[in-house]
């Protein structure tokens, strides 16, 4: 009988990863207090971009583990949750939400390179059972034009999106390279999911249909 993976994630870009890996993911969004979770866990002493991603990761697919009385159908076999924040200069830059700060953002990234986290946390269902782990990419962004810039804000895509550009959509041609992987990138690492379910006693293939 085929495993079955609920990712607790709206995103359709880590959907559609897993869809074309053959995954197909149940999804339930995890309503999580991000601003709250990071805020109470910076009063506790400095925490890096890679366990603030890996905090929020956790604390999804934890919070959809708690709700899956309330969720339709039989339980699935791992619940997976992901968080993506990219670190350029040492800071962390977030989804802008406006046009404004996605403009500025974009200007100042173009021509540099950053460190694109995406943490990970998946739970057997059956047992218990939580694997974590981070995936790291280093993103070279190209010298974007200001016209080009203006033009990509004016999709709406940068608005709502971890450092500000996405690699799978408008934003494509405006990164030159990656070091790493890329799967991670666009928000789930296929190698460490295969990685993480491996440690829980699952081999990735049982999730193909």
């Amino acid at each position: 009988m085929m495993k079955t993976l609920l990712l607790a994630s709206a995103s359709p870009a880590r959907k559609a990863t897993l869809l074309a890996a053959h995954i197909p993911p149940r999804i339930a969004v995890a309503d999580v207090d991000e601003d709250g979770l990071l805020t109470t866990a910076k009063a506790r002493g400095p925490i890096s971009a890679a366990e603030q991603v890996q905090l929020l990761a956790e604390a999804k697919a934890k919070k959809i583990a708690a709700e899956l009385d309330f969720l339709d159908g039989e339980p699935p076999t791992v619940i997976v949750g992901c968080d993506s924040m990219l670190e350029m200069g040492g800071q962390v830059v977030g989804k802008p939400h406006t046009p404004e700060v996605a403009l500025q953002r974009l200007r100042a990234m173009r021509g540099n390179a950053g460190d694109l986290h995406t943490g990970h946390c998946v739970i057997d269902v059956a047992t218990g059972r939580v694997a974590v782990g981070t995936s790291t990419a280093t993103v070279h962004i190209a010298h974007l034009t200001d016209a080009e810039i203006e033009a990509y804000v004016a999709t709406g895509e940068p608005l709502v999106v971890a450092g500000s550009f996405t690699i799978d959509g408008y934003g494509g041609p405006f990164i030159e390279r990656i070091e790493g992987d890329h799967h991670g990138v666009v928000g789930i690492s296929l190698p460490l999911l295969r990685e993480l379910l491996a440690e829980l006693g699952h081999a990735i293939t049982d999730f193909w249909p």
